[in-house]
C-alpha cells in the first residue's frame, strides 16, 4: 500500500534517537561488485517474467563531500541527472540485491517522477523535497519513503557532516529484492550489435560536474571517475558499470527552485533523441525512444535493431542536446 502522506513530514529533519554512528547501525558498505562472466543471452528484457515485488529507487547525493557512496556497487542500474548550479545527482534503482546501506540519501526532484513511471509503483528512498513538490509525490504511482519520526530505515553517519550524512537501510523498507523481472525499462541484453567504435574513454560534462568512463580490458568493465577522481565504493573499489548510455535529452527549467533561488533543471526522459552506448570497449550510436511515462526507454541502432546492452550494471547519464 502506497504511504504518500509521510511525504508531509519529509522535510523534517530525523531526531536524536536515530543519530547514531553509520558502524552501529550496521550502515557499512557492501561488497565490491562481482563481475558477472556469464554468456549473455541475446535479447533478453529484464520485463519478459511477473515481478515479485517493486524496485527501489534511492537518491543518492553525489557533490565531493559525500564520496566515496555506499551501495552504489550493487545498484542494477544508476541514473546521473543534471541538478541546480551545474552539479549532479545519481539515482541507484535496486531489484537484484538489497545493499545493507546507500547513500548519503538527497532530495527527489520533479523529474525523478517522470523517470520513475516506468517501473510498477516503486519504493522512493528520498531525504526530502521542495515543499510544492510533496503534493505531486503524493499524487505520483510510487511508494514515496523519506525519513519520519516513526521510521528507522534511516540513520545519520557521525564521521560526515550534514546533509551529507544521511543513510538508508534498505532492508527496513523491504524484505526482500524485487527480482530482475521489475526493471521495466526496455533494455535489452546480449550480444553485441556489429560495428562502433573502439573508445578507451569518454566523458560528459555538465557546467560544475563531469563524468568519465574508461574502459579497463582486464576488468571488462567501465571505469568511472568523477570530477577529475576516481569513483570508489566505500571499501576503496571503483564504480565499474558493464555498460553506459549517454542520453541526450531536452534539459529545461521546471517550476521549482531552491532555497538559493536556483532553478531545479527538468530531465524530459519521455520522447526520443541520440545517444551513445558504451560496452566491450566500443561506443555504438544509437537512438533512444520513450513513447510514455508509463513505458520503458528503447534504444536501437541506426539500422533500428534493439541495442543489446552488456549484462551487469547501467549507467544512464543524462546530458542536454537531444
Amino acid at each position: 500500500m502506497r504511504r504518500g502522506t509521510r511525504t508531509g513530514r519529509c522535510a523534517a529533519l530525523l531526531t536524536a534517537a536515530v543519530a547514531v554512528s553509520l558502524a552501529a547501525a550496521g550502515c557499512t558498505a557492501g561488497p565490491a561488485a562481482k563481475e558477472d562472466r556469464r554468456a549473455p543471452e541475446p535479447e533478453r528484457s529484464h520485463s519478459a517474467a511477473p515481478a515479485a515485488g517493486p524496485v527501489l529507487a534511492v537518491k543518492v547525493d553525489n557533490v565531493p563531500a559525500a564520496r566515496p557512496q555506499t551501495g552504489l556497487e550493487d545498484a542494477d542500474v544508476v541514473y546521473a541527472e543534471p541538478v541546480e548550479a551545474g552539479l549532479s545527482r545519481l539515482m541507484a534503482i535496486y531489484a537484484g540485491k538489497l545493499p545493507e546501506s546507500v547513500g548519503p540519501v538527497r532530495s527527489a526532484r520533479e523529474s525523478d517522477l517522470e523517470l520513475l513511471g516506468q517501473f510498477d509503483r516503486p519504493v522512493l528512498a528520498f531525504s526530502g523535497a521542495q515543499s510544492k513538490l510533496l503534493p505531486l509525490i503524493d499524487k505520483a504511482p510510487l511508494r514515496a519513503e523519506p525519513p519520519g519520526e516513526d521510521s528507522d530505515a534511516y540513520v545519520r553517519a557521525q564521521d560526515r557532516q550534514a546533509p551529507h550524512n544521511l543513510y538508508l537501510r534498505p532492508g527496513k523498507l523491504l524484505g526482500k529484492p524485487s527480482g530482475s523481472a521489475a526493471l521495466t525499462t526496455g533494455f535489452t541484453y546480449g550480444k553485441a550489435p556489429a560495428g562502433g567504435r573502439a573508445q578507451s574513454s569518454h566523458t560528459v560534462r555538465y557546467p560544475s560536474a563531469r563524468f568519465t568512463f574508461t574502459w579497463s580490458g582486464t576488468r571488462d568493465r567501465w571505469l568511472v571517475s568523477m570530477d577529475g577522481a576516481p569513483a570508489r565504493t566505500a571499501d576503496g573499489g571503483r564504480l565499474a558499470p558493464a555498460t553506459v548510455v549517454v542520453q541526450h535529452v531536452t534539459v529545461r527549467e521546471s517550476a521549482f527552485r531552491d532555497f538559493r533561488g536556483s532553478n531545479s533543471p527538468y530531465v524530459e526522459s519521455v520522447g526520443s533523441g541520440r545517444a551513445e552506448v558504451l560496452r566491450d570497449g566500443r561506443v555504438y550510436d544509437a537512438t533512444w525512444k520513450r513513447g510514455a511515462a508509463d513505458d520503458g526507454t528503447a534504444f536501437t541502432t541506426e539500422g533500428g535493431r534493439p541495442l543489446n546492452f552488456a549484462e551487469g550494471q547501467v549507467w544512464v547519464v543524462f546530458t542536454g542536446g537531444s
